[in-house]
């Protein structure tokens, strides 16, 4: 590891500040994404401001219409509420399925979201639970707020501060990981709505994204045999050493099966 400047926010005004003052600069919240990348130099920030400490970024809020979770709540935390392991159970399952135990005991739910990672389990609750990404200056639809392979939406001294998910009637997240890192070779979230339904697929493609064919299916059918009978095409899909294109778009359709009957169940 190289030498670099390592400050501790008290607050989020304060650690905008500081980033916006330093060249080169990173947030640092579970460091389980940005720490790899700097011991690869693939990251080389001269200052590192760390987040975790901001009482506000630790806040985990439950009611029957929306879970609000500040942005340095870590997975485990997230698994292991009991208010949201009875309102929103697909999201405490998806926490629980992050990497390992020290991975869940540090990694926090704004880190991965402003890595986005094209295999990260989170973006795919955010996108199918149609969520807000809540920042220190605005508010970010999901629909917005995923831009490209580790692109998002924010600008470059923006912090994550909470994300705000509404309670549909029914979702649930299945994925196909991969046994060493756990990330997701192909993961499937399924979001039931009053208006319709929500799918958001993650680990397949260069970003996380929405299926129409199967939020149209599963809206006129919510049943397992409605997404299995839907096919996807694998033309966008990625290929590599884990999984062709043409497997990934198997998988879809059939951990969207596997979703549905979990979330009916």
């Amino acid at each position: 590891m190289y030498s670099f400047d390592y400050q501790r926010a008290t607050d989020t005004q304060s650690a905008v500040k500081t980033l916006a003052n330093a060249p080169d600069a990173k947030f640092l919240a579970g460091g389980q994404s940005l720490l790899a990348a700097m011991k690869l130099r693939l990251a080389q920030p001269s200052t590192l401001v760390d987040v975790t400490r901001i009482p506000d970024l630790q806040t985990v809020m439950v009611d029957s219409k929306i879970v609000k979770l500040g942005a340095a709540v870590c997975h485990a935390d997230v698994a292991e509420n009991a208010q949201i392991q009875n309102v929103l159970p697909a999201l405490a399952q998806l926490a629980a399925q992050i990497g390992d135990r020290q991975v869940r005991a540090l990694g926090t739910l704004g880190g991965s979201l402003a890595n986005n990672d094209p295999a990260a389990d989170y973006p795919a609750a955010v996108l199918a639970l149609n969520a807000t990404v809540v920042t220190d200056r605005r508010t970010i639809a999901a629909d917005a707020f995923f831009l490209g392979m580790y692109e998002t939406a924010l600008a470059p001294d923006e912090l994550i501060v909470a994300v705000e998910f509404p309670v549909p009637e029914r979702a649930a997240y299945e994925k196909f990981a991969n046994p060493a890192s756990r990330f997701a070779l192909t993961g499937v979230f399924v979001a039931k709505f009053a208006d319709g339904v929500r799918v958001a697929v993650t680990g397949a493609a260069a970003s996380v994204f929405r299926s129409a064919p199967l939020e149209q299916a599963l809206t006129a059918s919510f049943t397992p045999a409605a997404a299995r009978a839907v096919t996807i095409a694998a033309d966008d899909l990625n290929t590599d050493l884990h999984a062709s294109a043409a497997y990934r778009a198997h998988l879809i359709p059939v951990l969207a099966a596997r979703a549905v009957t979990r979330a009916n169940g």
